[in-house]
């Protein structure tokens, strides 16, 4: 601007046909605004002057024509332009340098496009997808099996197991009797209805039974101590006519020796060695 009517506000020199410059409403001679106002120059630390455009980003300024990449040194002006470290670069030059390699194409993922991070790895938002479906996955819960990501719901249509009992799917853990899955709390005692994940049990009939539950319902007595015998851990037990025993309880009924391996006679229900059988 020039003035044929005012006085600089800062060196009181008129202004009358010289060129000037305003601020908040004051008038100032070009070479006193420089000197007061004018920015530095990030590039060249030389001052902005009034005359000269001012390019400004986060509180630094630059002559236009140092507002250029760090790199490259193409110009930034009206263009896309990225900041690492305080330096200025292209978006080209900031991909080479600074940005991600998509998970699944392996491709730059560019500054300002919106990326996905899981497992510590990052995707486009394009490649983010359920590997049978194709549908985005986002933020919706996910499954990976062998490095790849499906939905849940495709997950479970292809490779989740249902359980024998109630059908629905086992999403974790679970037990396998008789080559089929169980939810751990569905594999239970058949009689009781005990949970028998991690406890000793019997089968019969293709169903599982607690201890207790087979040797009510199942198990035969001893004829000697009358309690039941079970198959569990392996125990032997002697077996004649319609009569069964503990292998420890096969004894004498006068004398209580074992007959175990040994001859014996019978009389009535009890089981005698020779000498108390024949006296």
């Amino acid at each position: 601007m020039t003035s044929s009517h005012t006085d600089c506000h800062y060196c009181l020199q008129s202004l009358r046909g010289r060129r000037y410059a305003l601020r908040e409403e004051n008038t100032y001679c070009v070479a006193c605004y420089d000197s007061l106002f004018a920015n530095p120059c990030e590039e060249c630390k030389q001052p902005i002057e009034c005359d000269s455009k001012d390019l400004a980003y986060k509180g630094r300024h630059w002559h236009e024509g140092c507002f250029k990449c760090a790199k490259c040194s193409r110009s930034l002006v009206e263009k896309p332009f990225a900041a690492k470290d305080e330096v200025l670069l292209c978006t080209e030059c900031y991909s080479d340098e600074y940005s991600s390699k998509c998970f699944h194409c392996q491709k730059t993922i560019m500054p300002g496009s919106r990326k996905m991070e899981f497992k510590g790895s990052s995707w486009h938002e394009s490649c983010f997808v359920c590997q049978y479906c194709r549908q985005p996955l986002g933020t919706k819960p996910l499954i990976t099996k062998d490095n790849e990501n499906y939905c849940v719901p495709c997950f479970e249509k292809q490779f989740a197991h249902h359980c024998y009992s109630c059908k629905q799917v086992i999403t974790s853990g679970g037990v396998t009797y008789h080559d089929q899955p169980w939810h751990k709390e569905c594999f239970v005692c058949a009689g009781c209805k005990t949970q028998l994940s991690g406890q000793r049990f019997i089968s019969k009939d293709e169903y599982p039974y607690c201890v207790d539950c087979f040797s009510k319902l199942y198990a035969k007595k001893c004829a000697a101590c009358k309690k039941p015998i079970t198959a569990l851990g392996g125990a032997k037990f002697i077996s004649f006519e319609e009569h069964q025993w503990h292998r420890e309880c096969f004894n004498c009924a006068k004398c209580s020796v074992s007959l175990v391996g040994q001859g014996f006679l019978t009389q009535q229900d009890d089981v005698l060695c020779h000498k108390c059988g024949s006296a």
